[in-house]
């Protein structure tokens, strides 16, 4: 099939799977670099670093290395938001570079124990059956719309905080600690400090709502008007229209772009030596073992559309591969890798079933991670273009969650609803709470201040005390994956 390609269509359609992931493949760094409070150059560079390792690691899935490593079918690999929920609870809790080593620490670990485990996934199916995995992957959706939110109108901490102190209020305190000295008023007590109450002129901004609006209102006609390959890349065309209203408004601005240089190795350990914590690989594990069983589903779908069956060697090989691209990731400053949804969905659209169109794909990946002007440009983009883009990517794999759950049986088992409402209630928690770990044990608040993570064990632990653990077929989990093609 693929002697009928001449190179340059090779690199034509391997443009094509790459604009199509473009989007979600820079999300996550930005997402998980801000959070960390890294500086600008910093989260360029984990863009960069994240492109480079979607490439390598597209290459090994696609193309192959060995019998243990690839899938050989058209496949590109890409960070996973199912992971972002726990990153971001680290970083949280351990900003700035400690924090980023931390998180790498986890992800390797993770990805060595994703690959020892890859053969025994099979096995684990009987314990993610549709109900339990679209509870997930809805909660995911959920959890990731805070960040989408708070892209367009500030974070509620910070610079952006709906309110700040009155600076009237600061003088006055600070007044009173110059009369300490004189003994005329008792000692003011440790830790008191004056409250916001000023509304904060850089929260909601109109400008930023009106940014994120233009993105999300291009986003719309496309998907409404486009056809095909267009609408399939309509979150980019949002993006960079969005990039342009903001650049001709004053709001985007390039210097880190002009000093960033045009070619630059991706080295690894750029943060210092990963730090390895039991509790937070653990919880890394578990998200890969969901992420696993996604594209186990993800790799039955594709054979089918490429007519080849999926051996049990091919499918161990496969998910092998997804541990590796994991481990490169946490080896590289990145993150954990899976399977791109909405690239297989494109391999069912355009029909076009050669290996080598993901590989062209991974080459094209791998030069864009080593120009640092992309990162740059990338982390250039103003916070209220990704909002309007967040709200629609975000909002998608939760519409994705919905799609699988509308494949299970509610109407004669009423269990599954009380699955799925007592796991959608877990996964909520730290969302509504925050602050619910204040008087549990400090190790283990990275385990349980993920919403996706308490929902996954709820809704496996749910669905095994009520449907108990009943062998899933090929056939259901090739359904509920082509369910999945917009979320990953």
């Amino acid at each position: 099939m693929t002697k009928s390609y001449r190179p340059r269509d090779f690199f034509t359609l391997g443009l094509q799977h790459v604009l199509v992931m473009y989007a979600g493949a820079i999300a996550v760094p930005l997402i998980v670099g801000r959070v960390l409070k890294l500086n600008p150059e910093q989260v360029a560079f984990l863009i960069s670093a994240d492109l480079f390792v979607c490439g390598v690691v597209t290459i090994i899935q696609s193309l192959g290395a060995s019998k243990w490593f690839g899938i050989k079918m058209p496949v590109m690999m890409g960070v996973t938001f199912a992971s972002v929920g726990p990153m971001v609870s680290i970083a949280v809790a351990n900003p700035g570079v400690d924090g980023a080593r931390m998180i790498f620490g986890a992800i390797i670990g993770a990805g060595i124990i994703a690959m020892l485990i890859a053969p025994l996934v099979s096995r684990m199916l009987r314990f993610f059956p549709p109900v339990v995995t679209g509870t997930i992957i809805l909660v995911i959706g959920v959890t990731l719309m805070r960040v989408g939110i708070n892209w367009i109108f500030g974070l509620p901490v910070g610079p952006t905080a709906p309110e700040i102190v009155d600076p009237a209020h600061t003088a006055w305190l600070e007044e009173v600690r110059g009369m300490l000295a004189s003994g005329a008023i008792p000692a003011i007590p440790e830790g008191l400090t004056v409250a916001p109450t000023v509304d904060n002129p850089r929260y909601a901004t109109p400008q930023n709502m009106m940014i994120s609006g233009v993105v999300l209102l291009t986003i719309i006609v496309v998907m409404k008007y486009a056809k095909g390959f267009l609408a399939n890349i309509s979150v980019l065309l949002g993006i960079i229209v969005g990039a342009v209203f903001a650049a001709s408004i004053g709001m985007m601005h390039f210097d880190s772009v002009g000093h960033a240089g045009w070619f630059a190795l991706i080295t690894p350990f750029r943060f210092g030596l990963p730090i390895f914590d039991p509790i937070m690989i653990l919880t890394m594990t578990l998200v890969m073992i969901v992420v696993m069983i996604e594209s186990t589903g993800m790799f039955l779908a594709l054979g089918e559309m490429c007519n080849k069956k999926i051996e049990r060697p091919s499918l161990s090989a496969g998910l092998r591969t997804d541990g590796l691209g994991t481990l490169i990731g946490g080896v590289f400053n990145t993150f954990p890798y899976t399977s791109f949804s909405q690239n297989v969905g494109l391999v069912g659209v355009t029909g076009i079933r050669s290996r080598y169109v993901c590989v062209a794909g991974g080459v094209i990946m791998i030069v864009l991670g080593l120009v640092p002007k992309m990162g740059a440009l990338v982390e250039a983009l103003p916070v209220a273009v990704l909002g309007g883009a967040g709200l629609v990517m975000f909002g998608m794999v939760a519409a994705t969650g919905v799609r699988i759950l509308g494949g299970v049986d509610f109407k004669h088992n009423r269990y599954n609803g009380l699955i799925v409402a007592i796991s959608l209630g877990m996964g909520m928690i730290p969302l509504i709470a925050p602050k619910f770990t204040m008087w549990l044990p400090h190790s283990i608040e990275p385990l349980i201040h993920s919403g996706i993570l308490l929902a996954a064990i709820a809704a496996v632990v749910l669905n095994m005390a009520f449907n108990g653990t009943k062998e899933i077929s090929e056939e259901e989990l090739v359904e509920a994956a082509k369910q999945s093609d917009g979320g990953h």
